[in-house]
């Protein structure tokens, strides 16, 4: 079966344009590589004043992650969302990725988690490119059941 776009929407609670990843390349109990062209395309969400700044790669990590939790294992990993807690060590190497010709490959590593919350590594480089020559890379904790409707009386 292939993990297209289509099959990544069904999974996360993105839609229309503002699902960015176009396929999922490889995945595994720990990690996850995707491949995404959105970020040339002129009528991608994330734009503004005319250009994709690099740190929107974070939002196109994330994605990964969301696709990872429904890959390995999070049964209801659609219908209870996760919220982007920190992102910390990040890491860009460039100005913008609209500009980038080749397609981005957005690679996610889970570090640790539980019920509560999980921590990921990931970069995000141009197809072809070693890991080493991200454009973008950090670490990012998402939290679960930490959304505001959870909070209400």
């Amino acid at each position: 079966m292939r993990l297209d776009k289509a099959w990544i929407a069904q999974r996360i609670p993105h839609a229309g344009s503002m699902c960015l990843l176009d396929e999922v390349l490889e995945w595994s109990a720990d990690r996850i590589l995707c491949r995404s062209g959105t970020h040339r395309g002129g009528d991608n969400p994330l734009r503004a004043h005319g250009r994709l700044g690099a740190v929107c790669a974070v939002e196109y990590a994330a994605q990964a992650m969301a696709v990872h939790g429904s890959l390995a294992g999070a049964a209801d990993a659609k219908t209870r969302p996760g919220y982007l807690a920190s992102v910390r060590g990040l890491m860009l190497r460039v100005s913008r990725i609209d500009d980038i010709d080749k397609d981005l490959l957005v690679a996610a590593a889970r570090l640790a988690g539980d019920a509560g919350g999980v921590t990921y590594e990931f970069n995000v480089r141009p197809r072809g490119a070693e890991p080493a020559a991200a454009l973008v890379s950090g670490r990012a904790t998402i939290l679960f059941g930490a959304g505001p409707e959870e909070t209400q009386p």
